[in-house]
């Protein structure tokens, strides 16, 4: 596990994103590009003055050498195709602002490209060995929904707070013409919907989204600042077999880590972009970074005293690009003035990443 200060040296100058679809009709390549050209465009620079590019991905992505040559970019410096999902979604703004910090890069390109509904779904991924395991897990949804209901009893939280997360996300996407779940979603529809698994119904879990999102991080153009970024995690719902606490989600171990490399606390985050893969974390997050209480969680989510966290609706409602596009929001939101300080989450089970960004 590690933490870095980046003491505001980099900054996110540009931000670009592609419609959120279902079927894109496109390959992963056309996706980035037009992300990456978008970004580059936002941050008033030409793509051939970039010198690094950064993605991550789960084999279903275009490589970053290839995108660089659709951008033009002949000349090209630090690459990386890191291999990793949801939890690289806050620390690839680190590993930015890291190339800055140590000179290797003026201006660096960052973008996840998916065609995660029509192509490579992420239902499908595999959670990796099952040896030791006699649970019968397959897939993701079963895993975290088996810490899902431990977490559920251990709080005395039940169906019409993981509701109140879903419906919440649906309300902050209605003003959003990029969501693609936008419509009201009343307690009777929500327990109408069937399940995935048990406590998770599919309005629980994430949209399978066709997209890509770019992020042009810079340490000569002006921007939200990246003030701190970590990234680790420990034995929880990742690996059940080896955890005292199956619930601990990555947050349980790098919220420490987060506001000790940053020298802030959590009364200074005034808008929280969290990894909204599923409703059930959205307040393991908020009881983890001390943002709200679990004694006071049930009321907490029935009165949407939530309804900051994640303004455009999330992964849950806007649209799923492995959580790189709730970072795009944590900028736009930092931009509009109206906030100084976000908090954006990737979340990968019991491992994942947290960034501060500053207005």
């Amino acid at each position: 596990m590690g933490t870095q200060e980046f003491a505001g040296r980099a900054a996110v100058a540009g931000i670009g994103t592609t419609a959120l679809t279902r079927r894109s009709g496109r390959t992963e390549l056309e996706l980035a590009a037009e992300a990456c050209r978008a970004a580059c465009a936002d941050a008033g620079l030409a793509p051939a003055e970039v010198d690094a590019v950064l993605s991550y991905h789960l084999n279903d992505s275009a490589p970053v050498v290839q995108v660089a040559r659709a951008l033009g970019i002949e000349r090209l410096g630090w690459h990386n195709d890191l291999a990793g999902g949801g939890t690289q979604a806050a620390s690839i703004l680190g590993d930015a602002a890291l190339l800055i910090h140590a000179g290797l890069a003026r201006h660096v390109l960052i973008y996840r490209a998916l065609n995660g509904r029509s192509g490579r779904r992420m239902n499908t991924v595999s959670t990796g060995p099952q040896e030791g395991y006699t649970y019968g897990l397959a897939g993701p949804v079963p895993l975290f929904a088996l810490a899902a209901t431990r977490y559920l009893h251990d709080t005395g939280l039940g169906a019409e707070h993981l509701h109140a997360v879903v419906a919440q996300s649906r309300e902050n996407a209605k003003a959003n013409p990029r969501a693609l779940r936008r419509e009201p979603l009343e307690l009777a529809g929500y327990l109408a919907r069937p399940y995935v698994a048990t406590p998770l119904r599919t309005v629980d879990c994430c949209q399978e989204t066709d997209g890509a999102c770019a992020l042009l991080v810079s340490g000569a153009l002006d921007g939200p600042r990246v003030r701190a970024v970590v990234r680790g995690g420990g034995p929880g719902c990742s690996a059940m077999d080896r955890a005292a606490d199956v619930t601990a989600i990555f947050s349980a171990h790098v919220a420490p880590m987060l506001w000790d490399a940053s020298g802030m606390r959590p009364g200074d985050v005034d808008v929280f972009l969290a990894y909204d893969a599923y409703s059930w974390l959205v307040p393991r997050q908020l009881e983890d970074f001390g943002l709200a209480e679990r004694g006071e969680l049930g009321a907490y989510l029935l009165e949407r005293r939530h309804a900051w966290v994640n303004p455009h609706g999330g992964l849950l409602s806007e649209g799923y690009v492995h959580g790189l596009n709730n970072t795009v929001q944590a900028v736009r939101e930092l931009r509009g003035g109206a906030h100084e300080v976000a908090l954006v989450t990737g979340f990968g089970g019991s491992y994942g990443s947290a960034a501060l960004l500053t207005a």
